[in-house]
């Protein structure tokens, strides 16, 4: 137990306070804050033709938990998903591996860790919820109830879910993170999209990870019996519309929780258990030793047995004559062919199939899917690749000569730039040449600046938070939010924006701000090892 304890202890300190964590919780805390709209804003979170739920508390407290379950449960995977592949990188697995603590005790505690750390963020959106209800409240009376139940029904047993889920990426999947993001985001679209279309059952309420199904078909079943309604689905997320609707008011009073529904959420709770105790028959334990083969041969027979030699060979000489002339080349060619190379190969060759496979799709699909959808995703699967393009030098302990070489800002520091800006504009390409076929100018220069602003981010906050996790974070979440159609997040022209040369002008900037910090932070960095 003392050795639980102390993972739990030390990885939930070190998680906590990073950068990825303290700006997950500012991204949240600002959703948490957007979860309850004004009457006048042009979005809702919770949409029904021609019906609007009274800010009383049981709205606020259940609407708000339900949205801080889904948007945690997403984008929580990816600040939890590394921390197995963190003791390993440091070493300190190696010194849990001597240590008595069994395979499932060590899954357990970094499993606990993941759901902590979950649960701090949980924790502050609860508080910011019942500030909400202070601030968006219409009169109505404060229960304390209406907040607690929900947090602790929806939020709670999902997110101890996903904390298993995201050891079992690890375990299975090991290091190959994209493979981990791909996975989860599949099983959290069946999980979403499965419940869906599916009728108001027990059979449903058991398989609803989230509990989404249980809190709008409670709300869906008033409206229709309250006002003779033929409600069929309500949708939840950021929902945009362009013109007000009128709408009719109704008062929602919360859930009436059935048995199943509280079974339910105990079934979670084991299943994630479950998973831990499943993972832990084929966790590695940090044994890495790779079979070493060397050429024997039998040697003479003693005792009845056969002994294997080794066969040695003595180490030809090398003539200094017949090496060719070292040409010394100071151009910044050569170090953006090398990172072209690094980034090609890294990751699986299987992923450059399925990558193929979308490129090829961007030249038939209907240009908005292609545009709006398919090009975001692609790039976003090139997102190990592109967080490594300012840290690897650190992670692998050679910043010591990269910075100390010729003109560092000026060569290699501008490769990695260019070499990423190369891989967004060839995978871009069929959107690039279909758009200029069309003459749309405007959406070829905003693609390519577009380009250049996904590898900047990742440059800049790879340098400044000398990891790569605050960017993989980030930009899962404004992928997410541009195929969702979401305006602000828009960095490609995806989206119609009311005024061209302001837009425009809104990346420039970005890009430009992202330029300079890079290269100023880096210049610091250089100078001060």
């Amino acid at each position: 137990m003392k050795y639980i304890y102390s993972i739990i202890k030390a990885d939930y300190l070190q998680r906590t306070r990073s950068y990825a964590f303290l700006v997950t919780l500012a991204i949240t805390v600002y959703v948490a804050y957007l979860f309850v709209p004004l009457p006048t804003a042009n979005y809702t979170t919770l949409s029904m033709p021609g019906y609007k739920g009274a800010f009383n508390s049981a709205w606020v407290g259940y609407v708000s938990a339900m949205m801080t379950t889904i948007m945690l449960s997403l984008y929580g995977f990816f600040l939890i998903n590394t921390g197995i592949k963190k003791d390993i990188d440091t070493e300190v697995g190696l010194i849990v591996a001597t240590t008595p603590i069994t395979n499932l005790g060590y899954l357990l505690s970094k499993m606990l860790s993941n759901f902590l750390v979950l649960l701090t963020i949980l924790g502050i959106t609860f508080v910011v919820s019942i500030a909400m209800f202070f601030v968006r409240g219409s009169g109505y009376p404060f229960i304390i109830g209406d907040f607690v139940v929900p947090y602790i029904l929806f939020a709670l047993p999902s997110l101890f879910f996903v904390s298993a889920m995201a050891i079992a990426a690890e375990v299975f999947l090991r290091d190959k993170l994209i493979l981990q993001c791909i996975a989860f985001i599949f099983f959290f679209g069946v999980v979403i999209g499965g419940t869906k279309g599916l009728p108001d059952s027990n059979t449903t309420v058991l398989m609803d990870v989230f509990g989404v199904k249980t809190l709008t078909g409670s709300i869906k079943n008033q409206v229709n019996t309250q006002y003779h309604a033929h409600i069929d689905d309500i949708s939840m997320g950021f929902i945009f519309s362009g013109h007000k609707k009128p709408y009719q008011t109704f008062v929602w009073n919360g859930v009436a929780f059935s048995n199943i529904f509280l079974l339910s959420r105990l079934l979670w709770l084991v299943c994630g258990l479950a998973v831990v105790y499943l993972s832990s028959f084929f966790f590695h334990r940090f044994d890495f030793k790779q079979a070493v083969r060397s050429k024997k041969i039998k040697n003479k027979e003693t005792d009845g047995q056969l002994k294997e030699a080794v066969v040695y060979k003595e180490p030809a000489t090398i003539s200094l004559k017949a090496l060719p002339k070292l040409v010394p080349d100071y151009g910044i060619v050569p170090f953006i062919k090398t990172e072209l190379l690094l980034l090609i190969r890294k990751g699986s060759k299987w992923l450059w199939l399925v990558i193929a496979g979308i490129w090829v799709g961007m030249i038939f699909a209907p240009l908005d899917i292609a545009y709006g959808i398919m090009l975001p995703v692609i790039w976003f699967l090139q997102v190990t690749r592109w967080s490594e393009l300012a840290t690897k030098e650190k992670t692998n302990q050679l910043h010591y000569f990269t910075y100390s070489s010729y003109k560092p800002l000026q060569r290699m520091l501008p490769a990695q730039i260019l070499a990423g800006v190369i891989v967004a504009v060839v995978l871009a390409l069929p959107i690039i040449v279909r758009c200029g076929i069309a003459q749309n100018n405007y959406a070829v220069f905003n693609i390519i600046n577009g380009a250049i602003f996904i590898v900047l981010l990742a440059i800049c906050l790879g340098i400044v938070s000398g990891g790569k996790k605050l960017y993989e974070i980030l930009f899962f979440m404004i992928t997410y939010a541009l195929v969702e159609k979401l305006f602000i997040a828009d960095y490609l022209g995806a989206v119609p924006h009311n005024s061209h040369i302001m837009y425009i002008a809104i990346i420039l900037g970005l890009n430009t701000f992202l330029a300079i910090t890079s290269f100023t932070v880096r210049n610091h960095q250089a100078r001060h090892l």
